[in-house]
């Protein structure tokens, strides 16, 4: 008689079902995957209300880590010519091109769009991607120049970016949302801490993964999942964050709350457009604008 064994799966000849390798997601700080301090995680699901993933649900110590980080990093990316950055941000975006399936699938999950759809807002945020990273060299011909003036003197503007920048990411776009909110603040050579959509986190917690297998320098962009209003809250008030966007603050009550907390030392603070933004419009320069200080020098004209 002989002896018959099971198949190794992936083999012809087995019926057996596969088992589901499920994903673990984690918080992006300072260019490594760790769980929230706290240990929590909360359930993230579809528009059905269908079981997707468990998200880490961030701490104030995790928002406090990510500023840290930031910081540490905002010497260096700073200092990085703009030509340089630009590439980096390229970088990034053939990065997204060769993921586009698995953020198809997120997005579609995520917004509850039929998968034509879906690969269709993919598509519009890795564009949006390029545009910014082309924008790297050209925005000081914006935002600068040679200013006119009486006397023997040249007289120059020139932007320089404003600092960490907290980033509260639209709730109801996961992606391009998340695209159109980030990548002006980095590209002017800005750091960046990132709350997730609350809701629908999944996006931007795989971004982080391109981000940490790019050229991106450890700790420019940082992000976190969890509770939206937990996690602005300390940004807000935070004495080493020097501006917030509030896109993601789709709650009145809490962006006021939000704008007083970071009037305590003078924060830039983005606040979020009336009805709602258009993410899938021309963006334009204000994103980039509204991040970035002007320094003026004046010099003496030589004979």
């Amino acid at each position: 008689m002989s002896e018959m064994s099971d198949p190794m799966p992936g083999t012809s000849g087995t019926a057996r079902t596969r088992l589901s390798v499920l994903k673990t997601y984690k918080l992006f700080l300072g260019g490594k995957f760790p769980r929230s301090e706290s240990g929590r995680v909360y359930e993230v699901t579809d528009t059905r209300g269908r079981w997707l993933a468990n998200a880490p649900l961030a701490s104030r110590k995790d928002a406090r880590d990510a500023v840290v980080a930031a910081r540490k990093a905002f010497g260096g990316w700073s200092g990085a010519t703009a030509y340089n950055r630009g590439q980096i941000l390229y970088r990034i975006a053939e990065m997204l091109e060769g993921r586009r399936d698995q953020f198809t699938a997120e997005v579609a999950a995520a917004e509850g769009l039929s998968r034509a759809k879906a690969a269709a807002r993919v598509d519009a945020a890795v564009d949006r991607w390029v545009w910014y990273a082309g924008w790297s060299d050209k925005i000081a011909q914006v935002a600068g120049g040679a200013n006119p003036v009486a006397g023997p003197y040249f007289n120059l503007s020139t932007p320089e970016p404003t600092g960490v920048v907290a980033v509260l990411a639209p709730q109801e776009s996961a992606f391009l949302g998340l695209v159109s909110v980030l990548a002006p603040v980095i590209v002017t050579g800005n750091t960046a801490v990132v709350v997730t959509s609350e809701r629908a986190p999944l996006p931007a917690l795989s971004l982080a993964e391109v981000l940490a297998t790019s050229d991106l320098p450890g700790g420019v962009v940082n992000v976190l999942s969890g509770r939206t209003a937990e996690l602005a809250a300390p940004l807000a008030a935070h004495q080493d964050v020097n501006a917030i966007d509030l896109a993601g603050a789709d709650d009145a009550g809490l962006a006021r709350e939000l704008e007083a907390a970071a009037a305590e030392n003078l924060k830039r603070v983005l606040r979020p457009a009336d009805g709602g933004a258009d993410w899938s419009a021309d963006p334009g320069t204000g994103r980039m604008l509204a991040f970035l200080e002007t320094k003026t020098v004046w010099h003496p004209v030589g004979l």
